[in-house]
């Protein structure tokens, strides 16, 4: 089926689905992937200098032709140097994390580039929208990795009232109803990370994607609050070391942070590493080619809207 909106035609993709530009995880290959399946890869370049990045680029152009992105998140020190190379690289769509980036919109849209800030407030998207951002993800706190403070159904609510500018949701949707109900709220498109991490394409760990599978809904936490940046990881004996080392020995938390997230995606290390996932790992409980998921979420989608027109009267 087609579900065409103001975010497809932006895009040129031929479903209105993103993937999460997850740092470790938002691989070439995954987000290869998803574009082939007609969605939205992400290229995750949290964990990159600018040199790893323009790899990365190569490796997924090497795998598809179709539209990708990167998402760049703000407090990395190449924040500056990996716009630079994503404007060399004649990149299609860049998305932004963790900050604030209409220092960047402006040079980006000269040079042909789709911005996309993430944004955790109606506030900070009505500011990129000023300055030129061509949609917004508003991304609620049962996301996985760093949050805001604000839940996906008040803020997707409150955003895509705020702005002219297509709203895309994220945070704690896997699924087709979950589609349903960010389109409901007004978004015309979605960002789904730990769905396509726990995807046959997926370059994590084994033991990440088995930790998702097993996963409730129950079973994430929230790390670094009181170290000034909170992110939901999975529950484990290091996620609650973290909890007690960020009230008993701050400055020890964050060195034990230091590196986590990579141990828990390459290594799959369950006594250092952080598994960041949203809520929505208690959606999840089959590992699927990627093609597959975009398929089944755009059924179920599909079959939502129709239960739901059945219930208007005439």
């Amino acid at each position: 089926m087609t579900v065409r909106t103001r975010v497809t035609d932006l895009l040129e993709i031929e479903h209105p689905i993103l993937m999460g530009g997850m740092a470790w995880a938002g691989t070439p290959t995954l987000a290869a992937a998803v574009s082939e399946a007609g969605g939205l890869g992400i290229i995750g370049s949290g964990a990159m200098k600018p040199d790893d990045l323009r790899k990365a680029i190569s490796e997924l152009k090497q795998k598809t032709d179709k539209p990708f992105g990167v998402n760049i998140i703000l407090v990395s020190p190449w924040a500056d140097d990996l716009v630079k190379v994503c404007i060399e690289e004649k990149v299609p769509v860049v998305t932004f994390g963790a900050g604030n980036p209409t220092k960047y919109i402006r040079e980006l849209k000269e040079n042909g580039t789709k911005v996309i800030p993430v944004v955790a407030s109606d506030s900070l998207a009505k500011m990129v929208e000023r300055a030129g951002a061509d949609a917004v993800i508003a991304e609620g706190m049962e996301s996985g990795g760093h949050i805001g403070e604000v839940t996906t159904f008040v803020l997707v609510n409150k955003v895509s009232r705020s702005v002219n500018i297509p709203v895309i949701a994220a945070g704690g949707i896997a699924d087709g109803r979950g589609m349903a109900a960010a389109f409901a709220l007004g978004a015309e498109a979605v960002q789904m990370g730990t769905r396509f991490v726990a995807s046959v394409e997926s370059d994590v760990h084994p033991v990440y994607k088995e930790k998702i599978v097993k996963a409730s809904i129950r079973d994430t936490v929230v790390t670094g609050a009181k170290l000034g940046h909170p992110a939901r990881v999975l529950r484990t004996p290091f996620a609650r070391k973290i909890q007690e080392m960020e009230f008993e020995n701050p400055m020890q938390a964050e060195e034990m942070l230091v590196g986590s997230l990579r141990r828990a995606v390459v290594e799959g290390d369950l006594e250092r590493g952080s598994f960041m996932v949203g809520q929505s790992a208690g959606l999840i409980d089959e590992i699927k080619p990627v093609k597959q998921i975009i398929e089944d979420i755009l059924k179920e989608f599909k079959e939502t809207v129709e239960k739901l027109r059945g219930y208007i009267g005439g």
